[in-house]
Formats: C-alpha cells, structure tokens, sequence
C-alpha cells in the first residue's frame, strides 16, 4: 500500500489526512508542517479515532518538507499558520521538491493554487499528467447530489467543466439509470443548480478533504471511473498551459486521460475556451 505526503496540517490538509485514514486504501499518511507540535496533534486525534472508525492507517508528523520526497502522492494543502501553499514560497517548495528527486503527482487541493500548478509545469517543467487540482472536485460532487435530489435518485453522472470560480454543467448529456437528466427535470431546476454553483466556492475544507482523498487514491492505485479534477491542458484538447476541470481518468501516478465531456453549442459557449474533441 501507498504512502501519502500532505503539506499543511491546516483545516483542509486536516481534513484530507483524516478521509484518507478513515478509508484506509493507503497505508501511511504524513503530516508535514512548520508547526510540527500542532499536526502531530492532529494525526494522534486521527489515530485515536480509529477504533472507532475501525481503520489502522499509520499516521506521521514532521516540519521537514523534504519528509514528502519518498510518497507515492504529495498533497499541498493549507498550513496552520500562514494559510494556503500559494505564491512563490509554495512554488519555492515545489521546486525543491523536484530536485530532491520526488517523480510522485502533485495534488493540488487549495482555492487559489491554480497559478501555482501553471507556474509548476511552465517553469519547473513538471509534466501536466503529474499535475492535479482537487479544489473544484467537491463542486462536481455537490451538482451531482443536487440532481439527486431532484430525482430522489444517487447515480447522476454529469459532466462538471470550467475554470474556478467559473463553472459549466453538461445537462445537455448528463444521465440517470441509462435516462437523460434534461428529459426527467424540468429545465428551470437545472438552471437554479448552475446558478447556485458560485455559493459552492470556495468548498469547505470538510468537502474538499473528501473530494481530495478519492483523486488521491486513485492517482496511486487506479479506478475504474472517472474523477473531475483541475488539469493542466497540454494542448489537446484545448489551449496549453491552461487550467480547467475536467473529467480524468487516473492511476500510476498521473493522469492517465483527459475526457472531453459532450456539451451542447450552448455549454461550449458558456465555458468559453476551445475544447477539442
């Protein structure tokens, strides 16, 4: 089983460490922040819960960064004092990363960390297919459970696309149970779910610590389905070096595809960067 790097025992590097050990599909989790006291606090609150959730994943803390060099996946998430990993220091950090050898994906699970990963691939050269952004996953997560409830159905698959904060709903090709979502609610609903999404964003760091923990996983052991995630576009489909969310196929360490969802002219429009498909 794999090891999982998170640095920032912040709320969401929190909360991530927490899904993660709860699912117990890793086997280590290391917590790594300057403030070595309060995440080594927080993996014992983690550990001490798992008889109660009944998993034993082990859990480790440290303030040195270059502890991450060895796992099988390194999250930047928030830290305790100082907020989000973003700007130059976070990109400092990357870079060190890097020459220190680490070949692991890179998570990105903060709100404001898309120039970080741009930044990543355009100036460390870090390859787009190691790079990926889970701060829009837990939208994708919220529209498919609003449609739920519409339906009082589980299942929805739809097609969650755009560039936060900016978001595009495929309804035009989203289904349920083999139907097409557009032909079983009445298109008034599905606007009110689009227009809602701006309420979503930023996702909490519970909702983020959940959407991150299943791309995590399946970046280190593979799925079978597919997970919306920022990607850092390396030209096909759509404009290089540009970031958007987009369904993903993962596994060995990296994106494996990129799935241009069906959108109608309308959608396409809407999202406005060219998608080739």
């Amino acid at each position: 089983m794999s090891v999982v790097a998170i640095l920032g025992a912040g709320p969401t590097g929190s909360a991530i460490a927490h899904k993660l050990a709860e699912r117990a599909r890793v086997r280590e989790v290391r917590l790594i922040d300057d403030n070595a006291t309060v995440a080594s606090g927080k993996a014992l609150d983690i550990r001490q819960a798992g008889p109660i959730g009944k998993f034993d994943t082990e859990l480790s803390a440290t303030s040195d960064a270059l502890a991450a060099t060895g796992a099988d996946a390194i999250v930047f998430a928030d830290r305790v004092d100082g907020g989000e990993w973003e700007g130059e220091n976070a990109l400092t950090l990357v870079g060190r990363l890097i020459r220190a050898g680490t070949r692991a994906p890179l998570v990105f699970a903060g709100s404001k960390q898309i120039w970080m990963m741009e930044a990543a691939v355009r100036e460390l050269k870090v390859p787009e297919n190691r790079v990926v952004g889970t701060g829009g996953s837990a939208v994708a997560v919220a529209v498919a459970a609003l449609a739920g409830v519409e339906l009082g159905l589980t299942g929805v698959q739809v097609a969650v696309v755009g560039r936060p904060p900016s978001f595009v709903v495929g309804w035009s090709s989203a289904t349920v149970g083999g139907s097409l979502v557009s032909d079983r609610v009445p298109a008034h609903r599905l606007l009110a779910i689009s227009q809602a999404l701006p309420k979503f964003w930023p996702p909490s760091p519970q909702a983020t610590g959940a959407a991150s923990a299943v791309v995590v996983e399946a970046l280190v052991s593979g799925s079978r389905r597919l997970h919306h995630a920022l990607t850092v576009l390396d030209g096909n489909p759509g404009p290089r070096g540009t970031t958007t969310m987009l369904p993903l196929e993962l596994g060995r360490g990296r994106i494996l595809r990129r799935v241009v969802p069906s959108l109608s002219p309308q959608e396409r429009t809407s999202l406005g960067i060219g998608l080739a498909t």
